[in-house]
């Protein structure tokens, strides 16, 4: 390349086709140097993007560019302009004002004696100082070469910066549910940065996430699959059908790569089929891909889709674990329920309390250990007779001390337990007699002595006592409930929980419409 410029005729026809471009930022009081660099750099390509030139001819307009281009890649800044030191004004408000590090900036001086490069080099936290006479057109375009490699390394590496810290995040909470998504997004960011891809990645999964099928009754429609999380244009995809996501020559290659259980590679995206022991199997799709991997990408790939689908297994494994045993707990508080004939009567007092948590503004774990505790709150009545609990004829005075004492019995059974769930449901078997004003059983705790999730089943047990139609009575109506339960508000109650149940009835009520017969 020489310093020449050389000008091609205009044409229409093969017309070079970009994958993006890099924005330079040219700072010059000299309109001629705007116009000199941009026909110096007219024809650069780097990594398939063109130039993109914007241009500010004094401090105050480059603020405010920079204030609101945060993805320019290089700065030609002049030193010299309506003061003596603006341009080193700017280079400072680039770094510690605007807290821009990834920016290259490079000082373009005319006068080099203004701002001497030793003191500039130590004093200012820049990439490269030239002086203008020197900067011919070969040695502009290498200089700008440098700087964009540069900066396109130090992106890539916050990236897998950013990428790394989603990961260790997300593996500090492996066996929470909800973490696998930002699990994927993390590995899928980082992938897609480490093989210079764009920002477009979406991971898809089937929509089965159940044991594996026998061979006759599993299928490989992509109509099964639905995209789990995704980025850049899949940001907003997540829930929606493969088919309805990628079309043509993509889900073609979706279809390839589902069939034969293998990567596909086209020019700028691959689909990698990630196997699983234990599910359907998943599928990666990642766009914007340099148009040649080499053999060691490749090979990245192939155990990053090994590694995202164990990983979203064991999560997977893990949901089944939790939720087998919330089963196992639900299944036992109905069985405690058999002789009193209120269908479902557990299920409905969960989801009440879950109401009650939500409106309370309970985290993710909160809601799970009050949900899942709440069923054994009348464990207690395993030690209680059956003709006591169950009977049409009223209890004996000795019958109704043993419907009392369930409570101890029910915290005797749990209280030794280590796991923080049997232990809080300990807590709510005891104390959900426990009355606000102090005269409730078995320890006559009051006010907020009593434990907050068994205030929370207190009032949810006694709205589905009241609302739900039983073998020895009707249901209320719910302006009845409400009126029962309100004069009891402070007494019996937490009044603060018996007036978010009266904010939430009728989401209550949603739940419990089959309570009603």
């Amino acid at each position: 390349m020489n310093d020449e410029l050389v000008f091609a005729e205009d044409s229409d026809e093969d017309e070079v086709q970009y994958k993006g471009s890099w924005k330079i930022l040219i700072v010059d009081d000299e309109p001629e140097i705007h116009t000199v660099t941009k026909l110096a750099l007219n024809d650069f390509e780097f990594q398939n993007k063109n130039l993109t030139f914007i241009s500010a001819y004094n401090g105050e307009q480059a603020r405010e560019i920079l204030l609101h281009n945060h993805d320019i890649a290089v700065v030609l800044l002049d030193v010299v302009m309506e003061t003596d030191d603006a341009g080193l004004k700017i280079a400072d408000f680039i770094r510690n004002e605007a807290k821009n590090h990834f920016i290259r900036i490079i000082l373009r001086t005319g006068q080099p004696g203004q701002a001497p490069e030793r003191d500039v080099i130590i004093n200012y936290d820049i990439n490269d100082y030239k002086s203008k006479t020197e900067l011919t057109a070969q040695k502009l375009f290498t200089v700008v070469i440098a700087a964009l490699r540069s900066y396109r390394d130090i992106v890539a590496i916050n990236e897998n910066r950013i990428g790394l810290e989603k990961i260790i995040s997300a593996s500090a909470n492996l066996f929470r549910t909800h973490s696998v998504e930002h699990l994927i997004e993390g590995i899928v960011q980082q992938l897609s940065s480490l093989l210079g891809a764009g920002k477009d990645a979406a991971y898809l999964t089937c929509a089965v996430a159940g044991p594996r099928p026998t061979a006759e009754s599993r299928t490989d429609s992509l109509d099964n699959l639905v995209v789990f999380t995704g980025q850049g244009e899949y940001k907003n995809a997540a829930g929606k059908a493969l088919p309805n996501v990628l079309s043509g020559e993509q889900l073609e290659a979706c279809r390839v790569a589902l069939h034969e259980k293998t990567l596909v590679y086209a020019d700028e995206y691959l689909v990698a089929f990630c196997e699983s022991h234990t599910h359907y199997g998943s599928l990666l799709y990642l766009s914007g891909l340099p148009k040649r991997l080499n053999d060691a990408q490749k090979k990245l790939v192939e155990i990053f889709s090994q590694n995202v689908q164990i990983a979203f297994d064991n999560i997977m494994l893990t949901k089944d674990i939790e939720d087998t045993q919330r089963e196992i707990i639900e299944r036992l508080g109905q069985a405690m329920e058999v002789g009193v004939g209120t269908e479902n009567y557990t299920l409905r007092t969960v989801k009440v309390c879950h109401i009650l948590g939500q409106a309370l503004g309970f985290d993710e774990e909160q809601l799970r250990l009050l949900t899942s505790a709440v069923p054994l709150h009348d464990i207690g009545n395993l030690y209680v007779p059956t003709h006591a609990l169950f009977s049409a004829d009223a209890p004996s005075a000795k019958d109704i001390d043993l419907i009392a004492k369930h409570t101890r019995f029910g915290y005797r059974l749990l209280k030794d337990s280590q796991r923080p769930l049997i232990k809080i449901a300990a807590t709510i078997a005891k104390e959900h007699y426990e009355h606000w004003d102090g005269k409730g059983y078995p320890n006559g705790l009051c006010a907020e002595n009593i434990h907050l999730y068994a205030r929370i089943a207190s009032v949810a047990i006694a709205y589905n006592v009241l609302r739900c139609q039983s073998k020895h009575a009707e249901a209320w109506p719910v302006p009845k409930v409400m009126s029962r339960l309100k004069e009891l508000s402070g007494s019996q109650f937490d009044p603060s929980l018996i007036a978010l149940l009266t904010e939430n009835i009728d989401k209550v009520e949603d739940v419990a419409l089959d309570c009603v017969r």
